[in-house]
């Protein structure tokens, strides 16, 4: 793994085909047992609110709980790899669920529909204890976030094949694409559960941010052309359809395709026949 500045661990090529596929990557246990246990005092007191645009740097100061969470080697790599240096912070919130209480969410994606073909924000969530499936962590629906829905659009959906339901041990960070169809589930423990989430607006084109070393592996393409078992026969081209899209976008291959799919209706032939 190649590291940045200040021990940052960037991603590989392969996570990041990853998240262009799955809409998400999942970090488990990195965040140490003692910022953990810390976390459950920070969080139960609140995190100060920091106006919407404010550079991360600033919204989270030096020495500040938050601050040295997003300064954890593999956090501060995975956020740097996403969106880039010194990221805008578009909102922050500290979500949690009493005991046997709370409501299943219904599925969403975050805010309106969202159709830059080039960016995307991101939102970190941090789980600063071990969440078991009777806790009601996040689902979320792989694959899901190229799909363009506004809002709640898909809030009558109540299971879709191959969803995932968080179950992580402490110090788990996921970040998601700000377009994956996701809910919080109701707390069925005798736990009270946290989770802290930030989510990041890119200040530079995320392009080649990344570890690239690894670009030309072939497990870069099997990552690209997951299929997820929601995924409708002939609809469902369409979300590798969009991958291809953003992993042009990303890496600047305007060639780049998977069988094809792009190039073939791309084609605009300038030549007059003879």
């Amino acid at each position: 793994m190649k590291t940045k500045d200040m021990g940052e661990v960037l991603l590989t090529s392969a996570q990041m085909a990853r998240f262009v596929a799955r809409g998400s990557l999942r970090l488990d246990a990195v965040v140490p047992p003692e910022m953990n246990a810390e976390a459950l005092h920070v969080l139960a007191e609140g995190v100060p609110p920091v106006p919407y645009g404010t550079a991360v740097s600033r919204a989270f100061p030096q020495g500040t709980f938050v601050h040295r969470l997003l300064e954890l080697p593999q956090v501060a790599g995975a956020l740097r790899s996403l969106v880039g240096p010194e990221p805008n912070v578009d909102h922050h919130a500290v979500h949690l669920r009493e005991p046997h209480g709370g409501e299943a969410q219904p599925l969403h994606a975050d805010a309106v529909i969202d159709v830059r073909p080039d960016a995307f924000d991101v939102q970190l969530m941090y789980y600063p204890h071990q969440v078991t499936l009777e806790m009601g962590g996040t689902l979320s629906v792989p694959g899901s976030h190229l799909r363009r829905t506004n809002e709640s659009d898909t809030g009558r959906y109540q299971n879709l094949r191959g969803q995932d339901r968080l179950v992580c041990p402490a110090g788990t960070v996921v970040f998601l694409h700000h377009g994956l169809w996701h809910g919080g589930r109701r707390n069925d423990s005798d736990t009270l559960r946290y989770m802290f989430k930030i989510r990041f607006n890119p200040v530079v084109r995320q392009r080649l941010l990344w570890d690239t070393a690894d670009l030309d592996d072939p497990q870069v393409l099997r990552e690209l052309d997951a299929h997820f078992p929601w995924y409708e026969q002939a609809t469902g081209r369409l979300e590798r359809y969009q991958r291809i899209l953003l992993w042009r976008e990303l890496t600047g291959d305007a060639t780049f395709d998977l069988d094809h799919w792009v190039t073939r209706v791309a084609n605009r032939p300038q030549e007059d026949a003879a």
